[in-house]
Formats: C-alpha cells, sequence, structure tokens
C-alpha cells in the first residue's frame, strides 16, 4: 500500500510543477433535454451516477480524467450512466462523452428507483452533493428486500473540500500545504479549494490512516439501512475492514469499494461483488 501510495505522489508532484501552465478548455456537451425523474428506467443490477462533473465547483478540473475514464468503463461494461446537471452554468459540465443513458436535473439528490445492486460514484463534491446522492441511493435500497449492495467511490473523479479532516490527524498540515499549492494565486473562494478524494489519499499515504479517514466520509447507513448489514470498506486491493458485524450467520452485506481510478476496476476482484468473510 505504501508503494502504491508513493507511485500516486510522484504522479501529483509533477502535475504541481505544471501549475503555471493554464489548464486546457473544458469542451461543453451541446444543450439537452432531461429526462424527468419519474421516467428513467435502470434494469441492469449496476449503476453509475456521475454528480455534478463540472468546474462551477471542480475550478481546477481536476477530476475530468477520472470522470471520463469513469464514464468509458461504464460504457464499455454496459452499465447504464446518470449524469446531475443542477442550474448552475452548463457550460462548465466538462464530460468528454454526452450522451448518458440518462441526463437529470439535480442539485445532487436521486428521486429515480435505483433497483441496481451495485453503485458507482463519480463527479460530485464528497462532502456536498455527492453525499446527497449516496444517502438518497441508500434510503432508496432501504425500501426494497435485504441483499447484498456494493458503492463504489471512483478517487480520481471525486472531489472534496477536506472539512472531515481534523485538525489533530497527522497529516492535517499536509494536507493544508497541498491545498495552498495547488490553489496558489487563485481566487478566493469556494470554487477552488478542492482536492480529489485520490489526492487526499495520497497526502495521508499510512493506510490504517487512510481507513480511520474513508470511514468518516461514509453515508449514514446504520441510520438508513439499520443494524442487519454487515457493513465493510475496502481500499483498493488492501484488506476489508469490517466497521458493522450486521445481524445473524450470513447477514447482507453492504460493501463501500474506494478506487484509485475506473482503470482500476479492469480488476475482477473489484468489478464483481466479494464475498463476506
Amino acid at each position: 500500500m505504501i508503494f502504491r501510495s508513493r507511485q500516486v505522489l510522484n504522479q501529483l508532484f509533477p502535475a504541481i510543477l505544471a501549475l503555471g501552465v493554464a489548464l486546457p478548455a473544458a469542451a461543453s456537451c451541446p444543450r439537452h433535454p432531461f429526462t424527468e425523474p419519474g421516467e428513467v428506467k435502470l434494469k441492469a443490477d449496476a449503476v453509475m451516477i456521475a454528480t455534478h462533473a463540472s468546474s462551477n465547483d471542480d475550478g481546477r478540473i481536476a477530476t475530468k480524467l477520472g470522470v471520463d475514464d469513469a464514464v468509458r468503463f461504464a460504457k464499455n461494461r454496459h452499465i447504464p450512466v446518470v449524469y446531475l446537471q443542477d442550474d448552475r452554468p452548463e457550460d462548465n459540465y466538462f464530460m468528454e462523452d454526452c450522451k448518458p443513458d440518462y441526463w437529470v436535473f439535480s442539485g445532487g439528490e436521486v428521486t429515480f428507483d435505483v433497483p441496481a445492486s451495485q453503485l458507482y460514484l463519480v463527479g460530485g463534491h464528497l462532502e456536498e452533493c455527492l453525499s446527497s446522492t449516496v444517502h438518497d441511493v441508500l434510503f432508496n435500497w432501504s425500501k426494497k428486500p435485504k441483499r447484498d449492495l456494493t458503492v463504489t467511490y471512483i478517487m480520481d473523479g471525486i472531489f472534496s473540500n477536506g472539512k472531515n479532516i481534523r485538525e489533530s490527524d497527522p497529516y492535517s498540515r499536509r494536507f493544508l500545504r497541498f491545498l495552498h499549492i495547488v490553489t496558489y494565486n487563485k481566487p478566493a473562494g469556494e470554487h477552488y479549494q478542492k482536492l480529489t478524494l485520490l489526492e487526499t489519499m495520497g497526502i495521508i499515504v499510512d493506510e490504517d490512516k487512510q481507513y480511520e479517514y474513508l470511514e468518516r466520509v461514509l453515508p449514514h447507513y446504520a441510520r438508513t439501512l439499520g443494524p442487519d448489514y454487515r457493513v465493510e470498506i475496502r481500499l483498493m486491493d488492501s484488506s476489508v475492514k469490517v466497521v458493522q458485524r450486521g445481524r445473524g450467520d450470513r447477514p447482507p452485506v453492504l460493501r463501500f469499494n474506494f478506487v484509485d481510478s475506473a482503470v482500476s476496476l479492469e480488476s475482477a476482484t473489484l468489478v464483481h461483488p466479494l464475498e463476506p468473510e
């Protein structure tokens, strides 16, 4: 894990040195109609939701490559893709692929049915709009019969303001320093104060601390799905961490997978649900 984290850091620091070069303009999609939530029909057992993949919040456009790779991964595997778009400037949405299965007007909330048991998350603000997305999907799932469920966060396609990093964390100063470097001399305000979730993992480095942090950012699974579920976290190909044991000998399992990028999902052990230990 340490070796992998060093690889991440080695990829990040050249980007820092290149910050003096202007970012390429994000190509925007043509104007498009929205699908009403009641008309969204998701029949596959997996779905990908891209929540607000735009520079409206991600001013660095740091998650564009991650979003594009993720959408390409989903389409190659016939996984339906839903884009959520809010009322901020449409031209700032930067997805390369302009033909999702559905394009829904949403502030992050999910008001359509999600019968799938596997959810892939990309785009969006981890602590804000993306949080709304995943909480709403869990609530949707809570109204269905209990079954194994998987939520996969694609970390290079998700941005974060580090809200859940505490001053007492041993990596908090590194986080702030990195944030100040990549946003140096940018206009003040929330628009630019973001890192990707993958960059945050590269700053934390220590695997135990990474798991500790990821546990903090999980949705409120106990409140939504109750104590019956066994709840697990898995970071890439590391060991599974159980954060709720569930009830009974073989409880239904809710798994939260955190993967570096869609490229990592080429591994079958990450694409398919894991058997409970």
